[in-house]
């Protein structure tokens, strides 16, 4: 397996590189790469990596998720509640509809079989979309009408009511006698329980931290590992009681951020480190889960049923977004957010066909098929549009984000150097302030985002705060940090 993830990791890293130097993005290239090495086409992935290939992804997932949580603010959640909510059912819902109608007449599947059928590639991809939304928000794109903010929230609910959905279908198929409706009526139940078990989560492991000084990675592997064992929780209850286990990883993310800002920017960081990792198992692995003989076999009929999918789907994001304040171009970027497909359909598209569902060869290369023609295009058409289209909020606090990746400064608590005396400094405070920064042609002043650093130099006969501290506030361009100061702990 150790050779697997070599292959993963130096091609994926590759095709990443190579698609963004020709300005596309790089998950594209993994997708394609997955897809070549996979046991499909040439078979360079071990079969052991194929075995765990499905918890690779999970944990892949759950780190994004987990970033996601960190980077949303309680405030754009709130006002950005309506559309966000209607996103996570009403496209998906309608895709269903289009897909099962079509396989009705295209295919002569019966309603059932159609409705499984529109479950499966009624799901769009928080694996492909989620990232991209949180690099939307970090530049500020889109913030003042918080467009990432209900897409990356709409997304993620998406696939708790197609998965639900599709179970219930597929039950109705092996002769079970619940109700569609009560089963419905399990999402909201479901999103719930998901939200509380991830409030929870969030807060004990604040408090724990909080009387806890582990260093910043011991916090980060912490974090994850409850996120993880949050997941758990989900698979293990989910024949009792329904609970979207990856939403309360989000909601866990948002509560730490809200009671210790600092700490969940500092994880938030971490994170994003991890990513560059976890980006290449999960793009990677999704894409080696694609058969291109089984896409193939779907033919034009295939290609024509997830067309008119895409057309129901468009529509229903169209009038999720409607009266959210959006002009044109902004609902057309909503309803490109919503056309990648992967993680759904690679995950169950196999399951009617296991479970002996007539037509199961056939929704299985629907489901390949769905992802082949919907995920590079998706994810190209997203960023391209995303960029044009998007207005950049010049006050939004995302920019203090990007500010602090550029100027690699420390967080509150961590310990510093003085270059030139040799000092060992704490950080003690910091904020996020907006200075007027004068304009050269004698027009009115601007305003700049800048990180405040308040220093403590650390004397053990004295608490935090008394003695010699020192304050500087960091604007875009001012890398004297670096020059002055050297980072002790990470």
């Amino acid at each position: 397996m150790a050779v697997s993830l070599a292959v993963v990791i130096i091609l994926g890293l590759a095709a990443d590189y190579l698609f963004r130097r020709l300005q596309l993005p790089g998950l594209v290239g993994m997708l394609l790469v997955g897809i070549v090495v996979g046991p499909h086409v040439l078979g360079l992935l071990r079969p052991e990596m194929m075995a765990v290939s499905a918890d690779f992804r999970r944990i892949a997932l759950i780190i994004i998720l987990l970033r996601a949580g960190f980077t949303l603010r309680r405030q754009t959640l709130r006002r950005t509640a309506r559309p966000a909510l209607l996103m996570s059912f009403l496209p998906a819902a309608c895709e269903m509809a289009g897909v099962a109608l079509a396989a009705k007449y295209l295919l002569s599947f019966s309603w059932l079989q159609g409705a499984m059928l529109g479950a499966i590639v009624g799901a769009v991809s928080p694996a492909v979309v989620v990232p991209m939304m949180i690099s939307f928000m970090e530049q500020g794109k889109g913030a003042r009408k918080g467009i990432p903010t209900f897409v990356l929230a709409g997304s993620a609910l998406d696939n708790v009511f197609a998965i639900v959905v599709f179970t219930q279908f597929l039950s109705l198929y092996q002769g079970g006698m619940g109700s569609l409706w009560l089963d419905l009526a399990g999402i909201p139940i479901a999103i719930v329980l998901g939200v509380l078990l991830g409030l929870a989560a969030g807060y004990l492991v604040s408090r724990f931290l909080q009387h806890h000084d582990l260093a910043t990675p011991r916090r980060t592997v912490l974090i994850l590992g409850v996120a993880i064992f949050l997941t758990w929780i989900g698979d293990l209850a989910k024949n009792t009681v329904p609970i979207a286990a990856l939403l309360g990883v989000l909601a866990m993310g948002l509560v730490i951020l809200e009671r210790d800002e600092s700490l969940g920017h500092l994880i938030s960081h971490k994170l994003q480190r991890l990513w560059v990792f976890a980006e290449l198992l999960l793009f990677v692995l999704v894409g080696a889960q694609v058969d291109p003989k089984v896409a193939w076999g779907a033919g034009l009929i295939g290609l024509a049923i997830i067309a008119i999918g895409l057309v129901f789907r468009s529509l229903g994001a169209f009038l999720a977004v409607t009266g959210a304040g959006l002009n044109f171009r902004e609902k057309l970027f909503c309803i490109i957010a919503y056309v990648p497909k992967a993680t759904v359909q690679a995950a169950i598209g196999a399951l009617p066909l296991e479970a002996g569902v007539p037509g199961g060869e056939i929704i299985l290369a629907l489901a390949v098929l769905s992802v082949l023609v919907t995920a590079p295009p998706g994810a190209i058409g997203l960023s391209f549009w995303g960029e044009r289209v998007l207005e950049k909020d010049e006050l939004t606090p995302y920019r203090f984000v990007t500010l602090r990746s550029q100027l690699k400064l420390p967080r509150v608590g961590q310990r510093v150097r003085q270059r030139e005396s040799g000092t060992i400094w704490k950080v003690i405070e910091e904020k996020e302030v907006w200075v007027a920064q004068p304009d050269p042609g004698g027009g009115p002043p601007r305003l700049i985002p800048a990180l405040s650093l308040r220093l403590w130099r650390m004397d053990p006969d004295l608490p935090p705060g008394k003695g010699k501290t020192f304050r500087h506030n960091y604007t875009p361009g001012d890398f004297s940090f670096d020059r002055h100061w050297e980072i002790l702990e990470a």
